[in-house]
This record gives structure tokens, C-alpha cells and sequence, in this order.
């Protein structure tokens, strides 16, 4: 039966979605195209006429994923917008969060597997990054009485974003609860001290 171009765009949004949150439970090459379409409710011969490689999926995905956690972030903000910045850091270094492996930051899910795609796939968790530091310094730069210089921001956001990203990742990979909520909360304490040096 022939699918309209309607419904083809609908499945292949929706193998993007659900390619977005089984990477980011299971790595790139930790899922096979099989299960990613079954996933999506999907024969894996559709695979094809929506997508020209797992790559390619692996780079729309990876954008997704980025998208989703912008969307989580925005919201973080819209409910406490008197601290910007605080509701980025307190959601994002939440126990909550560290649990949260099919829909939790994408770097911190499939960061060591993105160095070793290609070029592509790279790219696109390259945007993901940059629009987080944008994002991040301008949070930063709110919270001081006057603008700091964009190189100083710059600086500051690269400083959180690699602070927040690494103590998840760790708080990720203990078993002790007691010292992965630690991880989280010293970073918590060091990122604000960045952003308000």
C-alpha cells in the first residue's frame, strides 16, 4: 500500500523521536536498524525510502536530541525566571536528570560515541554545543550588573557547560548514590562561582 506524503513525513518524524531517545539509552551502535524501526512501529524496508544511512538518521536524531534538551531547558527557566540561570543548573544537575537516560542531555549520553562518527555526525552535536554556550552566556550575563566582555562570557559558559556535562557523566557512573549526588552538588556550587566570578 502506498503511504501519502503526509503520513511518510509523519513516520519519518516520528523514527527521528524515537531514534532521539534510543540513542541516547542504548549509543549509536548499540541498537540496530531493526529495532529502532520496530520502535517507531515501522518496517525496517521503510527505513530506506526516508533515510539515506543510519548516519544519517544517527545526525537528524542527534539534532532532535539537542532540540528536546533546548525545550527542557526553556522550561527550566519559564518556572524560574527570576534565576535563570539557577533553574538551568539546578535542573540539569538533578538526580532526576542523571536518571533520565532516554530523554537526559545527549552529550553526556552518546558524547564518547560521537568521537568515533563521522564527520556529519559530529557536526551536528557541534550546533547542539554552540547553541548551548550561547544559551548558557547569555544566562550568565544576566546575572551580573554589568554585560561581561563576550570573550569573558564566552569563556564562563564553556567552563559550566564542561563542569555540569562532566559531573553528570560521573554521577552516571558510580554505584555509590551518596558520591553520584555529591558529583552534582559540588558541581552545582562550582558553576555558580564560575558564572559570578
Amino acid at each position: 500500500m502506498r503511504v501519502s506524503r503526509v503520513q511518510a513525513e509523519e513516520n519519518r518524524r516520528t523514527v527521528i523521536n524515537v531514534a532521539s531517545r534510543l540513542f541516547r539509552e542504548h549509543g549509536f551502535d548499540g541498537i540496530g536498524l531493526k529495532d529502532l524501526m520496530e520502535g517507531a512501529g515501522l518496517t525496517q524496508g521503510a527505513f530506506y525510502k526516508q533515510f539515506a544511512s543510519k548516519e544519517d538518521l544517527a545526525v537528524q536524531a542527534s539534532g532532535k536530541a539537542f532540540e528536546s534538551a533546548t525545550g527542557r531547558w526553556t522550561t527550566a527557566v519559564a518556572a524560574t525566571p527570576e534565576d535563570p540561570l539557577g533553574a538551568v543548573i539546578a535542573f540539569y544537575l538533578s538526580a532526576g536528570h542523571r536518571e533520565e537516560r532516554m530523554d537526559g542531555c545527549p552529550i553526556v549520553a552518546l558524547g564518547s560515541d560521537v568521537a568515533r562518527q563521522g564527520v556529519d555526525v559530529k557536526a551536528s552535536f557541534e550546533d547542539g554545543i554552540k547553541a548551548h554556550l550561547d544559551r548558557l552566556g547569555r544566562l550568565i550575563s544576566q546575572t551580573q550588573d554589568e554585560e561581561s566582555p563576550d570573550e569573558e562570557t564566552r569563556s564562563k559558559a564553556m567552563a559550566v557547560l564542561s563542569t555540569m556535562v562532566g559531573a553528570l557523566t560521573l554521577s552516571r557512573v558510580v554505584n555509590d548514590p551518596d558520591l553520584a549526588q555529591a558529583f552534582l552538588d559540588t558541581a552545582a556550587e562550582q558553576v555558580r562561582k564560575i558564572a559570578d566570578a
